[in-house]
């Protein structure tokens, strides 16, 4: 049943549309969309579902990148009111078959940038699917009797109104690793995303002048924050193509006003030379989600973007994109870095953080101030749990004592809390090795690799395993000179424990990211299995 006068996760754009529809919506390349324009390619998408899908079939599947296809047809589907389930072309099919039929959707839109994947993935779908490719007139489905609405059936454009969906309903639909290897689906629903989105209308203050970049897949929930604050602004949202070398190139290339990724990326622009003093004139927004950030690439990218606010944000997907921020100050910031690393700060208004004591038993009280613990996560932004899947929900959803009836999030990330309520990030719980009986946090070692070698692009190992455990440390760094190496390890030495000083240092001319542009530590270890001296 329709809910008059909600906002949904659409609103902005419909908003914008209505204002300033001759503004520039979407700037692919050389090709620039206006808020007109975007709309009169996902409406035809809007119109077609709501003709075609009974009123309470759920998420419709989409399989595009960085085209025309992916972004209206993301704007399509919201407008028909309902949500979105990203898939990923790099995917591995096996992984992109799973999130298909965990998610449910029977309906999918294609780029035909995808076609090519789809093709390859058809004959592994066992149900009937409705295939929506605007882009194109036919589709070879491998003879399997899908249902495929060319561009030519594309013809009627809906009205751009509010879809009015229930707050609860789910907005988009993403799938996150699961230990098991089976993805965990992620249902966040429009009062969710809602939740982030007046938050931060009020926090960044875009603009119609402004120019942001669109540095994640759509299967990050990054993303969300890339295209919808961008939108809700009435600015325009920049894209950067696949064959860029790095997307930091852009912000010079395209006059970017407000930049969001992962340090990663930052990282690889250091590398290669991108962060010079002043490089970055143009920025005003400069945000930082998704890993830890370092202090000296933090202070690096504030030199390089020396007139823009640079903040670091922390969030999972079962939170909503990020739900804690810290202002970058160049003066007073290094001296509340702990380890090396930004502090992840404090929670967006109404959202809540604590940390409980570490520990698998149901008593998690609330650790003391200064004190290591468990970050739990709550407020309106965290999610209802896992898609179909309570136990896993049960273990990470969870009542905590004297709180009452409310639900948090346990992110098994370890921090402490200063009496200000500010946040620092210790490492992960799965970060933690044992190293010789002992407890061995690879984060530490990271810090120290990343002075010793002077790259940011150093990460510790463990290695070599045995059953599953390791009996020392490597360090594995991109953008180091090998003669440095004695003086690496000499340097670790001085400042670590002997169980975790790197026994060997390995060179990588490209440092291995996954999908969402993080350092894959887990694609480094199989790399060193293969390792040839």
């Amino acid at each position: 049943m329709p809910h008059q006068n909600q906002r949904s996760l659409v609103s902005g754009f419909l908003h914008s549309l209505q204002k300033t529809p001759a503004r520039p919506a979407l700037e692919i390349g050389d090709d620039v969309l206006t808020y007109e324009q975007l709309w009169n390619y996902a409406g035809k998408i809007t119109a077609r579902l709501n003709q075609t899908l009974a009123p309470e079939e759920g998420a419709v599947a989409i399989l595009a990148s960085r085209s025309v296809a992916a972004y209206g047809g993301i704007l399509g589907i919201l407008a028909s009111g309902r949500g979105y389930c990203p898939l990923n072309p790099k995917f591995p099919l096996d992984r992109t078959l799973v999130m298909l039929n965990a998610s449910g959707c029977r309906t999918l839109i294609v780029g035909q940038e995808c076609a090519g994947v789809l093709e390859s993935l058809l004959p592994l779908v066992d149900k009937d699917l409705t295939i929506i490719i605007p882009d194109l007139e036919s589709l070879n489905s491998g003879g399997q009797k899908h249902r495929v609405i060319p561009a030519a059936q594309l013809k009627k454009i809906a009205d751009p109104a509010e879809p009015n969906p229930d707050p609860g309903a789910t907005a988009y639909l993403l799938f996150t690793s699961g230990s098991t290897g089976v993805p965990k689906g992620v249902a966040v629903s429009q009062s969710n995303a809602v939740a982030y989105m007046e938050y931060a209308k009020k926090r960044f203050g875009f603009n119609e002048n402004d120019r942001c970049s669109q540095n994640f897949d759509l299967t990050f929930d990054l993303s969300v924050h890339d295209l919808f604050t961008c939108w809700d602004a009435g600015a325009t949202l920049v894209p950067y193509a696949e064959q860029t070398l790095t997307p930091a190139t852009l912000v010079d290339e395209k006059e970017l006003t407000c930049w969001f990724s992962v340090p990663s990326v930052a990282m690889f622009a250091s590398k290669v030379g991108l962060l010079s003093p002043g490089a970055f004139p143009t920025l005003r927004w400069s945000l930082f989600c998704g890993e830890a950030l370092s202090a000296t690439l933090a202070e690096a990218w504030q030199q390089a973007a020396n007139n823009s606010i640079v903040e670091n944000l922390y969030g999972p997907t079962e939170a909503t994109i990020a739900i804690t921020w810290y202002r970058w100050n160049s003066q007073t910031s290094p001296a509340e870095c702990v380890s090396g690393l930004v502090p992840i700060g404090w929670p967006f208004d109404g959202q809540q953080i604590c940390a409980v004591a570490n520990r698998e038993d149901d008593n998690r009280e609330v650790v003391p101030t200064g004190e290591s613990g468990e970050l739990c996560l709550g407020g309106s932004q965290v999610t209802r749990g896992y898609l179909n899947d309570p136990e896993k929900t049960a273990k990470s959803f969870v009542k905590l004592p004297h709180t009452g009836n409310k639900i948090w999030y346990r992110t098994g990330d370890l921090v402490r809390m200063d009496d200000r309520g500010c946040a620092y990030y210790l490492g992960r719980r799965d970060f933690q090795v044992k190293i010789s009986g002992y407890r061995v946090e690879l984060q530490e070692i990271d810090l120290v690799l990343r002075e010793a070698s002077k790259t940011e692009l150093a990460v510790a190992i463990p290695w070599p395993l045995s059953e599953g455990s390791a009996s020392g440390i490597v360090g594995v760094v991109s953008g180091s000179d090998p003669a440095r190496d004695p003086g690496i390890i000499k340097a670790c030495q001085s400042r670590l424990p002997r169980y975790m000083v790197p026994t060997r240092i390995y060179h990588f001319e490209q440092m291995p990211l996954n999908v969402n542009g993080k350092i894959d530590r887990a694609q480094i270890t199989k790399m060193l299995g293969n390792w040839k001296d």
